[in-house]
């Protein structure tokens, strides 16, 4: 199962709609879809285009005693929009991109974006179903850009993706770390793949990808020899 899903016409945010709700008791397994939101919200406090006709979705979490790090949720998620989109379009070659966007030879597909509180943590989810709209500076796609048959919509995918994370969910819950960041590793980027890490302003570092550390780290070697733990970041591929 993949939990309730409610639909509304209109937000602000999915997001900040379920962490009001899991303030009040909202359960796991709960989904918010907005048909448009006006105040979407994507990593590091950039403004999340949400024109009508794509997929603007959040979900709750409760974290307990016995579970795995929260910050792992990304990586759920993560393959829990792959698995959907390769549903959808299966020959599409849609790939992940650290720590958890979605993307089709190089464009954005779909991003995500966690907040904790207390023992929620809510997973917020968009995902460029028919439109891809202009990003200043990214190459974006959407699902019908890729092939996906016109009649699908938002809704349909929501429905698609809502069991394939609850799937995902239970393997982060019973399976170790190490195990759910390897199934990750093999749909991302591959070994010695050129990157560059924005890690603030004015702070941007070069190398190639080496992997993931045990805590989901990107692990990048720099051309003079030294290894950089990135914890969090903007990374962008060098053709």
């Amino acid at each position: 199962m993949g939990g309730l899903i409610e639909t509304v016409a209109l937000t602000a945010s999915t997001n900040a709609d379920m962490l009001a709700r899991a303030e009040t008791g909202a359960p796991e397994g709960l989904w918010i879809r907005a048909e448009q939101q006006s105040g979407g919200r994507g990593r590091l406090g950039r403004q999340w285009l949400s024109p009508p006709g794509n997929l603007y979705c959040s979900t709750l979490v409760r974290i307990g005693p016995a579970d795995p790090a929260a910050h792992l949720l990304a990586f759920v998620a993560g393959l829990a929009v792959l698995d959907t989109v390769n549903t959808v379009v299966s020959d599409a070659g849609a790939r992940l991109k650290w720590p958890n966007d979605v993307h089709v030879g190089g464009a954005k597909l779909a991003g995500i974006l966690l907040e904790r509180r207390n023992d929620a943590v809510v997973v917020g989810i968009g995902m460029n179903v028919a439109i891809a709209p202009e990003v200043s500076g990214r190459t974006v796609t959407a699902l019908h850009d890729q092939g996906a048959m016109a009649q699908l919509d938002a809704a349909a995918v929501l429905e698609l993706l809502a069991p394939r994370f609850a799937s995902r969910l239970l393997q982060w819950r019973t399976c170790q770390p190490a195990t759910l960041l390897e199934v990750w590793s093999a749909a991302a980027h591959k070994p010695g793949e050129a990157m560059a890490v924005q890690r603030g302003p004015g702070d941007r570092v070069e190398g190639v990808f080496g992997g993931l550390a045990a805590d989901g780290a990107l692990i990048l070697r720099c051309p003079d020899g030294r290894v950089e733990t990135i914890s969090a970041g903007d990374v962008h591929l060098i053709a």
